[in-house]
């Protein structure tokens, strides 16, 4: 398999992803603002799961741009990353209709740390595939926001049980953090 079917076939799970999360908001039934503001949790859970699921999939196209090749091992974790991905639309749904109730919260919270620990061992795999000193490994440096997410994320589930508020805040750190463009294999690119 080439990475442009690697990357197609990506890009293709998380747009699925995408529209089974906006298929479950569901519109009021009323043009009450009362009801809309109902909704407001549901709505809530959505936008910060579609950032994050934005972040994943910019990421994920930037790093298949600085890579040759794929092969079995990296074929099976990029399978594993869209396994937790496309549990994000279980998670917002349930996070958003309990009103960020504890367990759903810590739940969402494991999602996002298990799915940050499957794209660090996609990144593994390709590091291991085109070698330590790749100009791969190179853009990619010490992966500090990696680090720093993954380590947010296993702080906020135990946060969730003791206020989930504290827990979905470390949540939108994260994702502010990432919103940040990360241009190391753009700037990779340009180099090679």
């Amino acid at each position: 398999m080439t990475k442009n079917r690697l990357e197609a076939f990506s890009d293709g799970v998380i747009a699925i992803i995408i529209t089974i999360m906006v298929l479950e908001l569901h519109a009021p039934q009323s043009d009450s603002l009362s009801e809309l503001r109902a909704i407001a949790p549901q709505f809530g859970s959505y936008v910060l799961s579609f950032a994050f699921l934005g972040i994943y999939w910019s990421n994920h196209h930037h790093m298949l741009q600085a890579i040759s090749k794929v092969n079995g091992k990296v074929l099976w974790a990029n399978l594993h990353l869209l396994f937790w991905l496309s549990l994000v639309p279980f998670g917002t749904a349930w996070m958003g209709t309990t009103g960020y109730a504890k367990t759903p919260v810590a739940v969402y919270g494991c999602i996002l740390l298990a799915a940050a620990i499957a794209y660090t061992i996609l990144v593994r795999a390709l590091v291991s595939l085109h070698g330590r000193n790749s100009s791969f490994a190179r853009a990619l440096g010490s992966d500090f926001k990696g680090l720093l997410s993954r380590i947010l994320y296993a702080v906020s589930i135990p946060l969730a049980f003791v206020h989930p508020a504290i827990a979905c805040a470390i949540f939108v750190i994260v994702a502010v953090m990432w919103l940040i463009p990360d241009r190391r294999f753009e700037r990779a690119l340009t180099k090679d």
